[in-house]
């Protein structure tokens, strides 16, 4: 118990600072990238950026996220180019998480009535002020509940960038295990400061989907 309270919590919560700071920052590069990604997709005409869109999203939606760390951390590395493990974590998960909310973005976008496009230009809006006024609110409400739920997957993500020495929980973890060999009690600790960490925000998307989701299937 002393070893528990004295070694192993400590480190964890240490470790909790790093994975909560790391979800927070690559967060807001995801949400504010895919939707910056997601407005452009909405302007068909513009074939050579939408498929640089799409060709984006494909790319990193499909290759392993630790793929994608390794290149930024170590591949960089080898050309000169050196990033530290957290700055590293951060915008590899947020460039992924833009991936991922783009397309959550869009299909908010697609989930609204072409008749409000329609209407919008009868009342002699441009395209740009119909996406701002008109389509992006209720699309960003549409969005609400997925992109809590991306928040949520994207916390317990961060435990791969362990693999690039960030020292969020895992790294702590498999430290103290290294040097104690309290296998399950290190992870069994991990896995509950996780599970602490997680119930809050589930609540909070839960919450979303409530009162979003009926909007969202209206």
């Amino acid at each position: 118990m002393e070893f528990w309270l004295s070694t192993i919590m400590p480190g964890l919560l240490t470790g909790a600072v790093v994975t909560v700071s790391v979800t927070v920052a690559s967060l807001l590069i995801a949400v504010t990238l895919g939707f910056g990604l997601a407005v452009l997709r909405q302007f068909p005409r513009v074939r050579l950026l939408n498929f640089a869109i799409d060709a984006y999203v494909e790319f990193f939606r499909n290759i392993p996220a630790l793929s994608h760390l390794f290149i930024l951390y170590f591949g960089l590395a080898a050309v000169g180019i050196k990033i530290t493990s957290i700055p590293a974590a951060i915008i590899g998960l947020g460039l992924i998480g833009a991936a991922v909310t783009c397309d959550i973005y869009r299909s908010g976008f697609l989930a609204l009535g072409i008749g409000q496009v329609e209407a919008a230009r009868a009342v002699g809006m441009t395209p740009v002020q119909t996406i701002r006024f008109i389509l992006s609110p209720q699309a960003i409400r549409v969005a609400l509940p997925p992109l809590g739920n991306y928040a949520l997957q994207l916390m317990k993500d961060t435990s791969i960038v362990s693999a690039i020495a960030a020292p969020e929980i895992m790294f702590y973890a498999r430290s103290m295990v290294t040097s104690s060999f309290q296998t399950t009690l290190i992870y069994s600790s991990a896995a509950m400061v996780y599970l602490l960490m997680s119930l809050p925000l589930a609540y909070a998307v839960t919450r979303l989907e409530h009162r979003f989701g009926g909007k969202a299937n209206a």
